[in-house]
This record gives structure tokens, C-alpha cells and sequence, in this order.
């Protein structure tokens, strides 16, 4: 293969494997009806992946440092087939749900993480390599509760076929990955297995930006995906399944097309225009809640996928920035363990608020966002990226 032909295998592969990660979202709302679970054990559901996702991270990064690219991200891409192969007997088994979705966390923090770093060893600019590697996640992202959502509401067999096709996507994308060549040749087998991979030098840097950016990244399609709906699901009787779908598509497309703007204005301004964007996208969603009407969803789910897009993108892009190459998988992995804390932020929302009114909850987390934006603007995070960004370019004496 030539390098553009691997990278876009890998960008394919990537994108299979993130389709899977989101199938069971819309589909909750019937998990909800049909095993009668109550709205927070429905977002520790949806949340738990966070759960596998986060120490996998942690352990996939290093080990792929020490062992290459190759060695985690297909054995993981297999267990991402497992993961909707246990959900298509998890239909009538609460436990399985959860066994299956722990699966999806594993997977998504091996996969993610390790395939960004690889991505950006195969695509030498280090902003095209994570535009191209959260397009593919994030079209994957955006499609899986797209096709479940239709196909939960108007086609049979609608908490078997979603995954049936994630499956199909599974082998087609192990097909391409397996002839992407291993980029991480300077291994050194004695280098440790538990590495954040942030040079000390950097570590200023990292904290003031590329961690507060982060933490807003998966925030937003969270909320989009689960909390409202969750809000609204007695406003749309027999079209839930497929406007929670419709809203997953637009939260995602938007993460993927906006993700344009950061390369023009670069991830010290794309940052907090992002997490204004989510913040007034949760605002958003209030008002509809507020005048029970679903339909205002679908602009919410445009500006939190907004959100989303800019800050993954400018925070995967000071992280690689911010890297050693030796260790370029660790700090791509503990960028990524912050961003999947906004897993946690539904099951958050759903305990702090009434049933299923979560008006106030979600007043508090646009207020946050806004807190956020204004932090990256006015805080040190932008010098102090630029600052670490000369040092690392600067070979040491």
C-alpha cells in the first residue's frame, strides 16, 4: 500500500470499529421500556464505558510504545466484534447490557487512542493526521446511532440487526488493517507499561489547555445522545428511537465537518469556541425541554456536536504537538482518559435532578462550559503551548 492508501485503510478500520461504540445509544430508550430500568441506571449504562474505557487507556498507550501499533489495535478491533456479538443475546439480560457496553470502553480506549498515535506515524503533519483520525471516529460516532436509531424504530428485529451490521463492518475493517504496515519501529521492550507520556516540559501546558478542552469533548454528545432524549422521550411517542438516531448523526456530522475550522484558526482558538458552543447548545436543549418540544434537538445536537469536534480536534492536536515520539501513544491516551470523563457527566446529571427533569442539572454543566471557554481564552493554556511547543522543537544541548 502507498501511505495515503494505509492511512485511509486505518481511517476505514477506525471508523468500523467506532460505529459499534455508539449502536446501543438510541437503542437504550427501548432497554429502558423493555426491562423497565429507571432513568440513572439507564445512564450507568450508557456510562459503565467509561468504566473499561479509562485504565485501558492507560495500559494501551505504553503498551503500544513498548510492543508497536499493530500488537493492540487489532487484537482490540476483534474484541469490538465480541462486544455486538454479546449484545445480540443481551436483549432480555440487564447484566449483559452491561457486560457488553464494559467491552465497548476497553475497546474504544485501546482502539482511539493507539490508532490516533499511528495515524499521526503514517500522516507526518501532525493537524492532518488528527483531522483525519477523528473524521473517521467521529463519521463512525456518527452513523452507528444514526443506522440503530432507524432501524430500532421501523426495521425488524430492532435490538438484533444494529449489530449484526456493526459485525459486518468488523470483518470488512480487520480486512484493511491487516496489511496497514507497523510505524512504530524504536521500541524499547523495557519501557514501562503504566506512562501518561507527557514530557516534564510540557506538563504546564497539558494541564492548562489540553486537559479543560478535554474534559468538554465527549461532555457534549453525551448529553446530546442520552440526557436529551432522555428528557424528551415522553414528547415523541413512537419516533423516539429514531430522532435519538437523527440527533446522534447531527451531534457527530458536526463534530466531523467543523473540525475545518481548527484547521484554519488553529487549537488555541478553536478550544474555546468549542466549549462555548457546547455550552449554548445545552442551553439549548434546556429550552426544549422546557416547551416539550423535540424538534429543538436537532439545532442542540448541531452546536454540541460543534463543540465536540473543535475540541477534540484542537486538544488531539496539542497532544501530539506536546509529544515525544517515543511516547506519543501514552500522552494521545491520557488525553483521551480525560475526555471520556464526560461519559460519567450523564449518570451525574441523572442523579442530581428529578426523574427524568433535568433543567437545573443541565443549567449548571452550560454555565461550566461557558467557565471553560472563558479559561481557555484568559488562562495560560495558550502561551503556555506555544511556549512548549519551541522547547520540544529545540533539540536538547
Amino acid at each position: 500500500m502507498s501511505r495515503l492508501t494505509q492511512s485511509t485503510a486505518l481511517a476505514l478500520a477506525l471508523f468500523a470499529v467506532a460505529h459499534g461504540t455508539n449502536v446501543p445509544t438510541p437503542l437504550l430508550l427501548l432497554y429502558r421500556t423493555q426491562l423497565d430500568l429507571s432513568p440513572t441506571v439507564l445512564t450507568v449504562l450508557f456510562g459503565i464505558y467509561a468504566v473499561g474505557l479509562v485504565p485501558t487507556l492507560f495500559i494501551a498507550g505504553p503498551a503500544s510504545d513498548r510492543y508497536g501499533r499493530r500488537a493492540v489495535v487489532i487484537p482490540f478491533a476483534i474484541v469490538s466484534g465480541l462486544a455486538s456479538a454479546i449484545f445480540l443475546g443481551a436483549a432480555d439480560s440487564v447484566p449483559l447490557l452491561f457486560v457488553g457496553r464494559l467491552l465497548q470502553g476497553m475497546v474504544s480506549g485501546a482502539v482511539f487512542s493507539v490508532g490516533s498515535a499511528w495515524m499521526s506515524e503514517l500522516v507526518t503533519d501532525p493537524g492532518t493526521a488528527a483531522r483525519k483520525a477523528t473524521t473517521a471516529l467521529s463519521m463512525g460516532f456518527a452513523l452507528g446511532p444514526l443506522s440503530s436509531g432507524l432501524l430500532g424504530q421501523y426495521a425488524p428485529w430492532p435490538l438484533h440487526l444494529s449489530y449484526a451490521v456493526h459485525l459486518l463492518l468488523v470483518v470488512i475493517g480487520l480486512l484493511l488493517l491487516w496489511d496497514v504496515r507497523e510505524t512504530h519501529l524504536d521500541r524499547d521492550p523495557a519501557s514501562p507499561l503504566l506512562n501518561l507520556g507527557v514530557p516534564a516540559r510540557a506538563r504546564a501546558a497539558f494541564l492548562a489547555f489540553a486537559v479543560p478542552a478535554g474534559l468538554c469533548v465527549f461532555t457534549f454528545p453525551s448529553t446530546a445522545l442520552t440526557v436529551l432524549p432522555l428528557r424528551l422521550q415522553d414528547a415523541m411517542p413512537g419516533r423516539d428511537l429514531a430522532i435519538t438516531g437523527v440527533v446522534g448523526g447531527i451531534t457527530m456530522t458536526a463534530g466531523v465537518l467543523i473540525q475545518q475550522v481548527e484547521k484554519r484558526v488553529g487549537p488555541t482558538r478553536a478550544a474555546p469556541l468549542g466549549a462555548a458552543l457546547g455550552a449554548v447548545g445545552i442551553g439549548t436543549g434546556v429550552l426544549g425541554g422546557r416547551l416539550e418540544e423535540p424538534l429543538v434537538l436537532l439545532p442542540a445536537a448541531a452546536l454540541l456536536g460543534a463543540g465536540y469536534g473543535l475540541t477534540l480536534a484542537a486538544g488531539l492536536t496539542a497532544a501530539t504537538i506536546l509529544a515525544d515520539p517515543a511516547t506519543r501513544g501514552a500522552i494521545v491516551a491520557t488525553f483521551y482518559a480525560v475526555t471520556y470523563l464526560g461519559f460519567g457527566v450523564p449518570t451525574i446529571l441523572a442523579a442530581t435532578s428529578d426523574g427524568t427533569n433535568f433543567d437545573t442539572s443541565l443549567t449548571v454543566l452550560g454555565v461550566i462550559g461557558l467557565l471553560i471557554a472563558a479559561t481557555l481564552v484568559v488562562g495560560p493554556g495558550r502561551r503556555l503551548l506555544g511556549q512548549a511547543k519551541r522547547h520540544l522543537a529545540t533539540p536538547a544541548s
